[in-house]
């Protein structure tokens, strides 16, 4: 995760994106959007399109939405590229409105999973959708990448789909569905699609476009990574590792443990990375160390055309690129949840680019049996090649075709997504922090890409002199989140061997950097600017790294607090916290004290807005209401709050399915884990959130008397909730309409809804 990624660490060094000889197309130039209509072909001067990608957003030429970055990198490699955005999906039609495509079908759900975006965390439809104008929902249909694959394979049988976006990347194995709550199929075999290309896909949509271009089959393109397909069978020359079980009580014989680490010993000799089993010199300089325990020699199933290698009495690893991990089938995990969290598990493992290999998992039996193939991830983009996608010629903003007769983008036309980020600047990309519940790590990747100062202050001076509406206010600096700029492993071998989920839990890996020089530097010459009146940070913070600096600390919370900062410490428990891989709230508390007194110093009353999860896997009731009274005791009243919402492919989900804990090995007899499901415990765990609302007071009383803990119910300060309720909403209406009540509530009266418990008293 080093701050400036060198690609000559990983195992494969990329192609730059910028080495590709232009296609020929480049000749018609830059185009000021990318075309919708056959109208705009015309004026660009187009016959047709070499590529059409297809999204469930509107089309927004702004670097935050993927569909732009993707258009606008593939333009720059000389192809000609046209949008069809949130079509109607009800027939083929409107995917043949630009022809069809010489190359292939881009197709991509959008900026977020559809089913998130379509649904609430208790299933409900939403009614808006903020990646549409006038923020109507219903634009895009369930599951919109499977949908917008068939419609493009009904208009134009022949050309192939790459499917892409964070909908594929988080249903690239079988995966458990939340809304249909069962186990589906890799997204690549439902859909249909010749390619999926998971994570952020520039390097690899880039080398694909011009493979096709040179008249390569799609079929033979199965060598580029962050990419997954369907095979028959193994090809000769791999070796295939078999991890389809998992261990059992008892003595069993040394099987493939394809997660096997040597974490032990590397904590034995002071290290805080482990390395892995598989890397022949660490395992030798181990098995030389009197100190550390004897490595466990490895058995491979290789392919039968292949020999095992063999030497100094350990089996010897095959090579990396030609070895492939077999899942568990769809078939096994679908029925058995314990190989589901397996699965789960070595998934995540795999997940480096340094030391990932290809992942197999079987789909059907018998003449039906397909292999969904999935690479290892992407090499991470340098901090030139970041600024060459952010320096790519973006209109940043909507396409004119949302416009109204004036030209604005105002009323039925606005973009809420859009009008959030308009003024914010994106200066990184991945997360290490690992949180089970987030999906950035499994989209971005753990490790760090970060643009070089001089790329941000460039995209802030484009904002202040061409972006209409602007005040001289920045809204954001940051990115999945706000303090992880330039940070990153003190050591590229470490780096590219380990396996850690986390670098900053239980604890920050003495190995990561925390130095938050270089960004306080940045926010200094961005502040500076010409025209630029003030930059607020809208990201999260990752609080545990900040306090590492207290002067950003100071320099953020001096110049750059809007009033209120966005934290999210979830929770105050271990219990959920462990499960969520978050610090304890004994860091936030550090935190605050040093925002209260840097705020002080600024003579600024300013306030932090914490961010508190409900029923997530390992919450328990009792967990819940400590919460709740940790934030009546801080002052605390939330009026948003977030339920745990099973994304799929994340290690939380895992948990809420299974009830196994993939951050630990895996058997039949393994840490349970104590899961929130059903509606009413659901609620209850967020009505402990939301104690101070009167609505759920009734169930709260429930709850609290079956806990034992009545003595939180009463009308002191001490208590969570009062033993009285107030007037019901129909009966203050007809109150304001009839204007004929009683002088005081008694009890049982209308006035008080009856509790069992008496009467508020008068104070």
């Amino acid at each position: 995760m080093n701050a400036l990624v060198d690609v000559s660490l990983f195992p494969r060094n990329a192609k730059p994106l910028n080495s590709y000889r232009k296609f020929w197309a480049s000749r018609f130039g830059t185009a000021p959007f990318l075309p919708m209509s056959r109208a705009e072909m015309t004026q660009l001067g187009w016959d047709s399109c070499d590529i059409i990608l297809v999204t469930g957003d509107a089309y927004v030429d702004h670097p935050s939405f993927g569909m732009a970055v993707i258009g606008r990198m593939l333009e720059a490699q000389g192809f000609r590229v046209g949008i069809i955005a949130q079509p109607d999906w009800q027939s083929a039609e409107p995917f043949r409105a630009l022809g069809k495509p010489n190359l292939f079908w881009g197709v991509t759900a959008g900026n977020m999973d559809s089913m998130i975006n379509r649904y609430t965390a208790d299933r409900k439809i939403r009614s808006d959708d903020a990646y549409t104008p006038g923020d109507l929902g219903g634009k895009r249909p369930d599951r919109a990448a499977i949908v917008y694959s068939q419609r493009c394979r009904e208009a134009f049988p022949d050309v192939p789909i790459v499917l892409g976006g964070i909908e594929g990347s988080l249903r690239r194995i079988a995966h458990y569905d939340y809304w249909s709550d069962k186990v589906r199929r890799s997204i690549v075999v439902d859909s249909k699609c010749d390619l999926l290309l998971y994570g952020n896909a520039e390097r690899a949509v880039v080398e694909i476009a011009h493979r096709l271009a040179a008249r390569e089959s799609v079929h033979d393109i199965v060598d580029v990574r962050g990419t997954a397909f369907v095979r028959r069978q193994t090809p000769d020359g791999w070796f295939q590792i078999d991890s389809s079980a998992v261990d059992t009580p008892g003595h069993v014989e040394a099987h493939v443990n394809p997660y096997l680490m040597i974490s032990e010993q590397a904590r034995e000799n002071g290290a805080t990375c482990a390395r892995e089993d598989e890397a022949q010199s660490v395992a030798d300089q181990q098995n030389s160390n009197s100190n550390a325990s004897a490595v466990k020699p490895l058995k491979f199933v290789p392919n039968p055309n292949l020999p095992v290698m063999v030497g100094k009495g350990l089996h010897k690893v095959p090579p990396r690129d030609k070895s492939v991990i077999r899942l568990p089938s769809y078939e096994q995990v679908k029925s058995d949840p314990v190989l589901y969290a397996h699965a789960s598990r070595v998934l995540h493992l795999e997940t480096n680019p340094g030391n990932a290999r290809c992942l197999v998992q079987a789909h059907g039996d018998g003449h039906t049996a397909r292999d969904v193939w999935i690479t290892p991830p992407p090499i991470p983009l340098t901090t030139a090649e970041m600024d060459a996608v952010f320096d790519l010629p973006y209109a940043r903003s909507p396409h004119p075709s949302y416009a109204d007769e004036n030209g604005s983008h105002e009323g039925a036309t606005k973009i809420p997504a859009w009008e959030m980020i308009r003024f914010s600047v994106n200066i990184m990309r991945g997360c290490f922090g690992g949180c089970t519940f987030c999906s950035i790590t499994e989209h971005e990747g753990r490790i760090i890409q970060s643009r070089s100062e001089a790329s941000v202050l460039r995209e802030i001076e484009d904002i202040r002199d061409k972006v209409k509406g602007f005040t001289g206010v920045i809204s954001d600096l940051g990115g999945p989140t706000a303090n992880m700029y330039r940070l990153g492993c003190r050591s590229p071998e470490i780096e590219a061997a380990c396996r850690k989920p986390s670098c900053v839990f239980p604890g920050i890996c003495s190995n990561l950097t925390t130095d938050h020089g270089p960004l306080i530097q940045m926010y200094r010459k961005a502040r500076s600017l010409k025209g630029i009146k003030k930059i607020l940070i809208g990201s999260g913070l990752r609080y545990d790294l900040a306090v590492q600096s207290p002067e950003y600390v100071k320099e953020l919370v001096t110049h750059h607090v809007g009033g209120y900062l966005k934290i999210a410490p979830e929770h105050t428990e271990s219990g959920p916290l462990t499960k969520m891989m978050k610090p304890g709230i004994g860091t936030y508390d550090k935190f605050k004290s040093m925002f209260d007194k840097y705020s002080a110093e600024a003579g600024k009353k300013q306030f932090l807005v914490p961010y508190f999860i409900a029923a997530h896997p390992g919450t328990s009731d009792e967990d819940m209401m400590n919460l709740a009274i940790w934030l009546k005791k801080n002052g605390f009243r939330a009026d948003q709050v977030q339920t745990f919402y099973p994304s799929p492919m994340a290690t939380a989900t895992a948990m809420y399915h299974t009830t196994k804990n993939p951050l630990r090995k895996i058997t039949r007899d393994s840490e349970k884990v104590d899961v929130v499901k059903g509606e009413k415990r659901r609620r209850l765990h967020k009505a402990f959130l939301r104690y101070h609302d009167a609505n759920h007071w009734p169930l709260l009383r429930e709850a609290l008397k079956s806990m034992g803990r009545a003595d939180l119910i009463g009308n002191g300060k001490h208590h969570l909730i009062p033993t009285w309720q107030p007037l019901s909403d129909a009966y203050q209406t007809a109150r304001r309409k009839n204007s004929t009540p009683s002088a005081s509530p008694r009890k049982g009266s209308l006035l008080t809804q009856h509790t069992g418990l008496p009467p508020r008293k008068k104070s």
